[in-house]
């Protein structure tokens, strides 16, 4: 167990999880459904599914880019601590039990299982194609919450969406700053990635870009449903810690990149989403 774990990075979960909730408890308190621990399970359930299947296809798909990267040698499969096949299987039962457990849920998120596993799998083959591999990661986190507001809804709305189009930006945008790390690998290996192909400057500026429309984005939904006090303090929080990740990472300083990706987001998304559920109990 502790094999796989570290063979998804399931401390990596802290980032779109957060949002999940954020999507559930957005439906439960904004239409007629009541809160149901059984959806309340099934959801977290199929994010831990989704997010173990595409983290264990990733690292099986790029099996032999991370064995010649010097940074990602170590890794559970280069490194033989976990066979090529035993990864496959697992993504496989991480997807049989993904869309299983839609199955219980309602019928709109069990047909669109498929599409959801599309997405989340398909990011691990696009850094052969195009530097855009960085927007479909944001996209596939970006179910999160859109998805656990299916859960409970079975149809979709537009406040929800506004969630979903923040996190795409904001994940794209911190994946922009990782991928800076790799940057001379990248070219040396013909893999796409925006630092790669727009060089460091560049592609810190898009990510700024990024992460001012991923703020925006986190503000339109005071136009479309009531809040109160303490989601305005999570907008300030969220919006805070965007800048502050900014200010840690420099054209020609790398060194404090995994605390911006890891650290920062980790923090933003937690405490965000603890705003925004303090904000449900405040205005009801």
């Amino acid at each position: 167990m502790k094999k796989y774990l570290s063979l998804v990075t399931f401390t990596h979960t802290i980032f779109a999880m957060p949002f999940a909730f954020i999507g559930f408890f957005l439906a439960v308190t904004t239409t007629e459904h009541k809160f149901d621990w059984v959806k309340l399970v099934l959801m977290v359930l199929c994010m831990v599914f989704a997010r173990n299947s595409a983290m264990a296809f990733n690292r099986y798909l790029d099996r032999n880019i991370d064995a010649k990267n010097p940074r990602t040698k170590q890794r559970d499969i280069p490194s033989g601590r976990i066979s090529p096949a035993a990864a496959l299987t697992f993504t496989i039962t991480n997807c049989l039990l993904f869309i299983g457990t839609t199955w219980f849920i309602n019928p709109l998120c069990f047909f669109l299982s498929p599409v959801a596993l599309f997405v989340v799998l398909g990011y691990s083959a696009t850094k052969r194609f195009t530097a855009l591999c960085h927007l479909v990661l944001g996209l596939g986190l970006s179910l999160a919450p859109i998805g656990a507001y299916l859960v409970i809804t079975g149809s979709f709305a537009i406040t929800p969406l506004f969630f979903s189009l923040s996190v795409l930006c904001w994940v794209s945008g911190f994946d922009i700053i990782y991928a800076l790390q790799d940057i001379d690998f990248d070219q040396d290996e013909k893999l796409h990635s925006i630092p790669a192909y727009l060089g460091k400057v560049n592609a810190l500026r898009l990510s700024t870009f990024l992460h001012v429309l991923s703020a925006i984005f986190v503000i339109m939904p005071v136009f479309f449903t009531h809040v109160g006090i303490p989601y305005y303090i999570g907008i300030i929080f969220f919006c805070s810690m965007l800048v502050y990740q900014h200010l840690l990472v420099k054209p020609n300083d790398l060194s404090r990149v995994n605390f911006a990706f890891m650290t920062t987001n980790g923090i933003a998304s937690v405490v965000f989403a603890v705003f925004f559920l303090l904000d449900r109990l405040w205005i009801r």
